[in-house]
């Protein structure tokens, strides 16, 4: 099987003052093309350093990350835009849309700068992501005219649209009551296991954590725990068996 992810000893000091700061003190693991992975750790464990590393939008202090099997530190920075642009596709938890934007126009937005992609192409590709989750009638929405879970749908359509290796997932939760969580981790799930998406998905939310295969748990910026979910929950399930009217 592909490694998608392969960390090795991951460093990350930062000078604050006098005082040097050691987020990550030699992270090391992978994960393979087609897993659901998540992440957890309380503030202050390296989470946020860590997502930074795993999306090229920041480069470890020492230590070697290769995504889809290139280096990154060998990479200048267009280089680290186009791979970021071709190879991940980020889910963030305040959705990041643009508000005067339809939600066809959000999604095809990652495209404009595939050079390659022609003008009916990106359509065609906005309009097959927007289907996939489910928001196929919500084509010409604006944001504001949209829920926070369809709104995510339209963040999620948009990480998808440029068939990326690895759909990264910040918090992609964190505004959202019970029942939309669960059903973003359903159409998360779906992804995962329909369409084959590697799935890296940091949250602090443990219930959120057993949807995923595999969970890595993070303390004073190493590596704790890394374990394999051998009790997957179905989010679609319990979905279904919360009660219609609940006060959240």
């Amino acid at each position: 099987m592909k490694t998608i992810l392969d960390l090795q000893e991951i460093r990350r000091e930062f000078q604050m003052g006098t005082e040097t700061v050691r987020a990550l003190k030699g992270v090391s693991f992978r994960v393979q093309e087609g897993e659901f992975v998540t992440i957890m750790g309380s503030s202050g464990s390296g989470k946020t350093t860590l997502l930074n590393t795993l999306g090229c939008l920041d480069k470890p202090s020492s230590g070697n990350y290769l995504l889809d099997e290139v280096t990154i530190a060998s990479l200048n920075r267009n280089e680290l835009a186009r791979l970021r642009n071709e190879k991940i596709g980020f889910v963030f938890q305040a959705y990041n849309l643009l508000p005067r934007t339809s939600a066809l126009e959000n999604v095809e937005l990652p495209l404009f700068y595939n050079k390659k992609i022609s003008a009916a192409e990106r359509r065609e590709r906005a309009v097959a992501a927007l289907e996939a989750v489910k928001l196929g009638n919500r084509l010409h929405h604006m944001p504001s005219e949209l829920s926070g879970g369809q709104q995510q749908r339209v963040a999620i359509a948009r990480a998808l649209v440029n068939e990326p290796v690895m759909i990264l997932a910040d918090e992609a939760t964190g505004n959202l009551d019970s029942r939309t969580s669960y059903e973003i981790m359903s159409l998360m799930q779906e992804l995962n296991q329909l369409q084959k998406k590697t799935i890296v998905f940091v949250t602090h939310e443990p219930d959120i954590a057993g949807f995923s295969s595999r969970t890595i748990v993070l303390r004073d910026g190493k590596v704790m725990k890394d374990t394999s979910n051998n009790r997957i929950q179905n989010a679609k399930e319990v979905l279904a068996a919360l009660p219609l009217a609940e006060d959240y």
